[in-house]
């Protein structure tokens, strides 16, 4: 953290990389305009679209690398399309309806309980973490395409990028969305040029095919089938992920803020699919090939502006870009889904508190930890983590819908005029309820088949670990859950009797030695007025025989308890010392006086057994035993004097606190006379 010397606050290592710490007033003034909120929730639907052709592709050369075969990614992508925009429908209806945000979590709860707000929550999170580790492969994967000798650091890169993308999403909503913006909207700029310049070429009869690509090499099926036909769909339908971001992050955008999130959310649909079918025309026209070493875009690229050239490299920059860019949306989405769920009790609560910069930091730094292992199991190949991905994001799609098609019959139950307030919203009448209830019925018929013909064609490649991990992440949920409500149970006031009475208190000294800190600690109990008394863990012998000399020499007041500890263990012989004293005094609170010695810096701290964080960790579970931890601050002479010298340089900002500090150090250098004579007392 920053210090503060006179009103000022001091440079630290986190102030520079997250910049000035927000108040909490200032959360509302935090909300995004349309085109920034684009940037932040769209950067992932815009960049599956550099990777959802390639997949159909890579599926279709199963069956043989023909051009007729091939040419099946444009059906299937017209209808990924068309289940797009059933799903942008969908999800419009939905923001409307509830625009405090939440998406399919908040959906579910509000329709269809808690049960299914725990699978929508789980599958979510799950596609959360797959969709940054996705999008940063695929990014290394299109840097690599154009600078080949990268290859072997791809791995290395990508960790280094989601660091990145950490730290400037841990410094604020705002501010993230700017720096993502220039990426978003340069990569946009990039396809619509490379794609109206491809389509040029092609009608003046100058567009070229791909020459000079190393084929994928696999072993291909004996013909083209249903099953293949369907696992390319599945494949496809990558391009779909990314749309459910805005419905859960509704309370970003400035006011009104549905209407806001709405046409956002109608502009990154409509770009998606412009790109996505423009890239698979272009592709199938080209004849593009798949390859593990080049991908789709570099194709495209390449033949439409030429082998090295600038608009191929800035083309190549942007595409790499928006992908590294895309783990955006995750850093947008998880950390407010699981600040949701850990609200409600089914994640640790750690997960609500905000950073220094207003945002869920838990969840940020959870989700890039989470994401690194997953790029590093799968050596940032995204092939290897596209069979894990899109699962969870139609399993949500699915579940969401079938909660609106309730709220729809909810609403058809109300009179004309008539509202009523629900759990997470108020519901009004609509006359055109049925309407929506069937695109609603329309839209988790389809994705609820895309979900399974995804997990069936997939189940072998990889889908089964997601199948597996979110029913295993639901029971993880509800133990957390049940274990909250044991803790609130255990705490409430309501319907126990209550009973406010004294009791006596034993204070006890724990003593590590005799000296200046000692006399601090002896200090303070006396100060309390409670009965007190030292005790000392004998975990040296030597020392335990010569302390109760030195206590009776420099503290002349009482006696200190010798505990014996023959195993030379701290906590456990102290443990059992207190329990016996409540097995004895049932009716009493023992304070336990721990002392710790606080250093200047780390890596002195670091030096020093630092015994008071043992001692609180073993003994926090014993009833009617309270811990108080003493420090005493040890300065270090050598930091003070670059203080001085820095004060001795600012005329008039020398503080009352400096000079403090300066007494204290020159009271302890005068007293180093005495502590030596100790020292020799000791050792004689």
């Amino acid at each position: 953290m920053a210090t503060k010397t006179n009103g000022e606050s001091k440079v630290s290592i986190p102030r520079l990389l997250l910049g000035k710490p927000l108040a909490t007033h200032d959360l509302p003034h935090q909300t995004v305009s349309k085109p920034i909120g684009l940037a932040i929730f769209a950067s992932d639907a815009l960049s599956s679209t550099a990777y959802a052709t390639e997949e159909i592709l890579l599926i279709l050369a199963l069956a043989g690398s023909g051009v007729a075969v091939l040419g099946l990614s444009i059906p299937i992508a017209i209808a990924i399309a068309v289940l797009l925009v059933i799903v942008t429908i969908s999800y419009r209806q939905t923001i409307y309806a509830y625009p405090n945000g939440g998406g399919a979590y908040i959906v579910a709860r509000d329709n269809l309980g808690e049960v299914a707000a725990q699978i929508a929550g789980a599958a979510l999170l799950t596609d959360y973490i797959l969709t940054v580790a996705v999008s940063v492969s695929s990014g290394i994967a299109q840097i690599t395409s154009a600078f080949s000798w990268l290859l072997p650091f791809k791995v290395e890169i990508a960790l280094a990028v989601i660091f990145i993308v950490t730290i400037i999403n841990l410094r604020g909503v705002r501010e993230s969305g700017s720096i993502f913006s220039i990426p978003t909207y340069f990569f946009l700029m990039m396809m619509f040029v490379t794609l109206g310049l491809g389509v040029y070429r092609y009608l003046t009869g100058t567009l070229p095919t791909v020459t000079e690509v190393e084929a994928l090499q696999q072993e291909t099926m004996t013909s083209l089938s249903l099953f293949l036909i369907l696992r390319a769909f599945s494949s496809g339908c990558a391009a779909l992920t990314g749309i459910e971001a805005i419905s859960n992050g509704i309370t970003a955008f400035k006011e009104p803020r549905s209407r806001n999130a709405a046409t956002t959310l109608t502009w990154m649909s409509g770009l998606l699919v412009f790109l996505f079918l423009g890239i698979t025309l272009l592709a199938n026209r080209i004849h593009v090939i798949p390859s593990e070493t080049e991908t789709v875009i570099s194709q495209i690229a390449r033949t439409v502006y030429g082998n090295g050239t600038i608009p191929y490299l800035l083309t190549q920059i942007g595409t790499a870009l928006i992908l590294l860019m895309a783990a955006n949306t995750s850093y947008a989405g998880f950390p407010r889904l699981a600040a949701l769920a850990a609200g409600d009790g089914f994640l640790p609560r750690q997960l609500t508190y905000r950073g220094s910069r207003l945002v869920f930091s838990w969840g940020i730094v959870f989700l890039a930890i989470a994401a690194s292992i997953l790029v590093v199991v799968a050596d940032a190949r995204v092939t290897s983590l596209i069979p894990l991905y899109a699962v969870g994001v139609f399993l949500s799609f699915t579940i969401s819908q079938i909660g609106m098609v309730i709220h729809s019959l909810k609403i058809g139950k109300l009179k004309p005029g008539e509202e009523h307030k629900g759990l997470e919203t108020t519901i009004r009448y609509d006359p055109h309820w049925r309407i929506k209830m069937a695109v609603s019925a329309f839209g988790a018929l389809c994705t609820g088949i895309v979900m399974i013909v995804f997990a069936v064609t997939k189940f072998t490649t990889g889908a089964w670990f997601v199948v597996v991990l979110i029913p295993a992440l639901v029971l993880i949920f509800f133990r957390i859950h049940r274990h909250y409500k044991s803790v609130a149970q255990s705490l409430t006031l309501r319907g126990q009797p209550v009973k406010v009475a004294p009791r006596p208190v034993q204070t006890l000294i724990l003593v590590d030695d005799v000296h200046r800190e000692t006399i601090q600690m002896v200090n303070f109990a006396k100060s309390l007025g409670h009965p007190w008394r030292a005790i000392h863990v004998g975990v040296n012998p030597e020392k335990a025989q010569v302390l109760p000399e030195k206590w009776k020499e420099y503290i002349g007041e009482g006696e200190i308890e010798i505990i014996p500890s023959p195993y030379r263990a701290l906590a456990g012989p102290l443990r059992d010392y207190l329990e016996d004293i409540l097995e004895e005094h049932p009716d009493i609170f023992i304070h336990v006086i721990i002392g710790h010695l606080a250093m200047d810096s780390f890596w002195q701290q670091a030096l020093h057994q630092n015994t008071a964080f043992v001692f609180n960790l073993a003994l926090a579970d014993l009833d009617h035993v309270m811990m108080t931890i003493v420090s005493y601050r040890i300065y270090d002479a050598t930091a003070e004097a670059r203080d001085e010298v820095s004060h001795a340089a600012e005329p008039g900002a020398r503080t009352h606190r400096h000079q403090r500090i300066l007494e204290k150090k020159k009271q302890q250098q005068s007293q180093s006379g005495e502590t030596s004579k100790e020292t020799e007392n000791t050792s004689s």
